[in-house]
């Protein structure tokens, strides 16, 4: 079965990447980064080499978030994104073929363990199975 595996994020948390701290969220360090990126490149190579992975990506940050509705006029309307007054959502993704939901939540297990600063706040890791087409949600 296939499963989407979301990590959420602020836009507090990219400024925190880029070196600014912030109340709750401290600056990162460049060797930081770099060991973030490492242990998420690691969790990609050993998904890819199992056959699990489908497709991960990192999105770009709240900032650049845009939601569009459609207004009672019919026009879009558009405003800064899906949750404007937080900057919350998704950081990013894994789309998973794994066997079962045990073993995608040990994989989210994994990747909610990311190495980062003391004292930077733990993000949800969010797993939803995707339907197969067959009908049944």
């Amino acid at each position: 079965m296939k499963y989407l595996v979301m990590v959420q994020g602020t836009q507090t948390d990219y400024e925190a990447m880029r070196g600014k701290a912030s109340a709750g969220s401290p600056a990162w360090s460049e060797e930081d980064v770099q060991t973030m990126f490492a242990y998420m490149g690691a969790i990609n190579d050993d998904l890819s080499e199992s056959g699990e992975l489908v497709d991960a990506q990192g999105l770009a940050e709240p900032a650049q978030t845009r939601h569009v509705t459609l207004g009672d006029d019919g026009k879009a309307v558009i405003t800064d994104g899906p949750y404007s007054e937080t900057k919350e959502l998704l950081a990013g993704y894994w789309v998973l073929e794994c066997e079962s939901l045990e073993r995608v939540t040990e994989i989210a297990d994994r990747v909610s363990r990311c190495p980062q600063p003391a004292g930077a706040p733990n993000h949800p890791v969010v797993i939803r199975p995707i339907p197969d087409g067959s009908g049944d949600l």
